[in-house]
């Protein structure tokens, strides 16, 4: 198929490359003319495991790069829609963007389409651009609107585009949907067809439903913590039930990213709009922010006075496999560490480069060993597999203090104890002799 995917942030540039090394031809569009002149050249603007290999694979062959919205359009038969949809002041989706592209194609269309919104966007949004195009395009336009929210994850985005659990198209013409499923038809995966509303609803639904069941096993850390139990035994122990399953119950400094803050915060806006406020979802987003808070303090009561000492900070994106800061539990912790007059010594395997705009006064460092030197202790902010594998002996050795806390829980309580260490996690309690 000709495809066109306008926006080329994580969604549009992992959804257009993989269409191409599935066999289509795709052009990719952009108004930042920097990213598509890089793109030309093969360099990839954003770190996501595997995706510069399949561009290196398929660029010039059957995946473009363009500024060129009009030519983009005429050229393809489905035009995916991949904008950014930011949050406004309220939470409320900004779809300003998504908009702009509909006026575009509407100026340019010059034979029958099937537009995609892949961005994530409120329920309703398939008719907004749908009205945009019958009274900005040709009085004889043919088109399609369908909506196919996209549920990649950063870190793991190609393989979840290329492997995907479950692929949903909403749409009000059926043939249309039909003809979206074409690509993902050999991929094997469930295909659900659904209305528009009913498709823009369940990529919300599914986001908050997963951040609620984030927010909820923090609650119950926190409330490990006091009482004694060790939330890895207990998460385990109610992941065998299959009702409930073990996948997000990692506890710790919550949820960042892109998506699950946003499309929370939106769905509680949409429905206050709606005349259905919610009552469950404000209190996962207050959650969210109380464990960075609640990190913050427990690093006081174990180091004592923060006024001039130094910590080492390991792990500043948001989740490993990815570069992105986007609501990163890093641009909350350090800031109040700061206030409090520590100093802070830092290390990410990847993101640097953005966190030095972002934090300033910190000191970033080139591995896990230099962070470390002179400080009082080493607070994990992001589970980065290299920070599984270093060498305790060295660490202990540099440390001021044998000080270890964990934000994310990667390390066995009994272990860090043999190996010298007062560990302190997220809801780990008493360490047992089980």
């Amino acid at each position: 198929m000709r495809i066109a995917v306008v926006g080329t942030g994580y969604v549009g540039l992992v959804t257009g490359s993989c269409f191409a090394d599935m066999g289509n031809i795709v052009t990719c569009v952009d108004v930042d003319q920097k990213k598509i002149r890089d793109l030309k050249k093969g360099i990839v603007p954003l770190f996501e495991p595997g995706l510069e290999e399949i561009i290196k694979r398929n660029r010039n062959r059957r995946l473009f790069f363009t500024t060129d919205l009009s030519k983009a359009v005429q050229s393809s038969d489905l035009i995916f829609i991949a904008v950014n949809t930011p949050a406004g002041k309220n939470g409320e989706v900004d779809i300003n963007n998504v908009k702009a592209v509909a006026l575009g194609i509407a100026k340019s269309i010059n034979r029958h389409k099937i537009i995609i919104n892949k961005s994530t966007v409120p329920i309703g949004m398939g008719d907004i651009v749908t009205q945009i195009l019958i009274k900005r395009g040709p009085k004889d336009l043919s088109f399609d609107v369908v909506s196919n929210p996209e549920f990649l994850r950063e870190g793991s985005a190609v393989a979840d585009l290329l492997r995907p659990e479950r692929v949903v198209i909403g749409a009000t013409n059926r043939s249309a949907a039909q003809k979206v499923a074409e690509i993902y038809k050999p991929l094997r995966c469930p295909i659900l067809i659904t209305d528009l509303k009913s498709a823009e609803m369940i990529k919300y639904a599914s986001n908050a439903f997963l951040a609620t069941k984030i927010s909820f096993i923090n609650e119950i850390a926190n409330l490990c913590d006091k009482v004694g139990a060790d939330i890895l035994q207990v998460t385990k122990g109610m992941s065998y039930d299959s009702r409930i399953g073990s996948q997000f119950f990692n506890s710790g400094l919550g949820f960042g990213g892109s998506c699950f803050p946003k499309d929370v915060a939106a769905l509680v806006a949409i429905g206050k709009t709606s005349g259905y406020p919610f009552r469950i979802l404000p209190e996962v987003l207050r959650i969210n922010q109380f464990q960075r808070t609640l990190f913050v303090e427990k690093v006081r009561q174990i180091v004592g006075p923060l006024r001039g000492k130094t910590l080492a900070v390991w792990g500043l994106s948001f989740k490993p496999n990815t570069d992105d800061l986007r609501e990163a539990p890093s641009l909350s912790i350090l800031p109040a560490l700061m206030a409090r007059g520590a100093k802070l010594r830092a290390y990410d395997p990847v993101s640097m480069g953005k966190a030095k705009a972002l934090l300033k006064k910190v000191k970033f460092c080139k591995d896990p060993y230099e962070t470390v030197q002179g400080a009082e202790a080493v607070l994990v902010l992001t589970d980065w597999n290299e920070f599984k594998q270093v060498d305790f002996q060295k660490l202990r050795s540099i440390l001021k203090q044998p000080i270890l806390i964990d934000g994310r829980n990667m390390y066995d309580p009994r272990e860090m104890a043999e190996k010298g260490f007062a560990y302190h996690g997220m809801g780990r309690g008493e360490t047992s002799n089980f």
